[in-house]
């Protein structure tokens, strides 16, 4: 990773602040501490960030709104929330604001790195210039889905925004279309060695991924009772 990924970690507490700081420092990226929403948007409003580690228990303004105003921006920072309360709904909220990961205290820090890292890719790649071979464009039931700028595009050409996680899990979808798909292979595709055994980010992000699609959303992902997810639409590749 390059040595200038700059990480926020907007976390109150100045001594788990540092903790997470310190290691994320030793990992080679340049952290900025933020003890407070309003300083990490002084921090925003002069530099480039390239992904948030944002506690959700904040004086003043919380977490999740922090994560709700961060998605509403015309630049789409990742963030992966952080937080000591234990409470399933907290974790669900986050991902339905846009959270690219949860991560609950206390963690392992391997496991924050690995998350960090993963996202940190999936946004490097975004971002990276286009390869010799071009990139694909995948056409289904009138959605049109830019791989290589991450764009989808209703039939009335009109795009629909996607949080990355929401991303990697339609185009695993398209790579795998007409093929049943379990709970197990999706988080393998998607998030890989850091998703946990009972992870159900994979259903939150599914359930807003399929509000997205729309009326006909339960025809293009289709639930198989006892295998898993199935994408049905026939594909038409550029």
């Amino acid at each position: 990773m390059p040595q200038n990924t700059v990480i926020a970690v907007v976390e109150d507490d100045p001594e788990i602040r540092a903790l997470i700081a310190g290691l994320l420092t030793r990992e080679g990226f340049e952290v900025v501490g933020c003890a407070s929403g309003e300083i990490l948007d002084r921090t925003l409003a002069r530099r480039r960030v390239d992904l948030v580690v944002l506690d959700l228990m904040l004086p003043g303004e919380d977490g999740l709104s922090i994560c709700r105003r961060l998605r509403g921006g015309a630049i789409e920072t990742p963030v992966i929330m952080v937080t000591a309360k234990g409470d399933e709904i907290d974790r669900v909220i986050g991902l339905e604001l846009g959270a690219d990961d949860y991560l609950a205290k206390p963690f392992n820090p391997r496991e924050l790195v690995a998350r960090v890292r993963a996202i940190l890719r999936r946004t490097r790649d975004a971002h990276r210039p286009a390869a010799t071979a071009p990139a694909k464009v995948f056409r289904f039931a009138g959605w049109t889905l830019d791989a290589g700028s991450r764009r989808l595009e209703n039939a009335a050409g009109e795009a629909v925004e996607l949080t990355g996680g929401e991303f990697d899990l339609l185009l695993v979808f398209l790579t795998h279309a007409q093929r049943v798909l379990n709970r197990e292979q999706l988080l393998d595709w998607t998030r890989g060695r850091s998703a946990a055994p009972f992870d159900r980010t994979i259903d939150v992000q599914l359930s807003r991924l399929r509000r997205k699609l729309g009326d006909d959303s339960a025809s293009i992902i289709r639930t198989v009772r006892g295998g898993g997810y199935m994408f049905s639409p026939v594909l038409d590749r550029d």
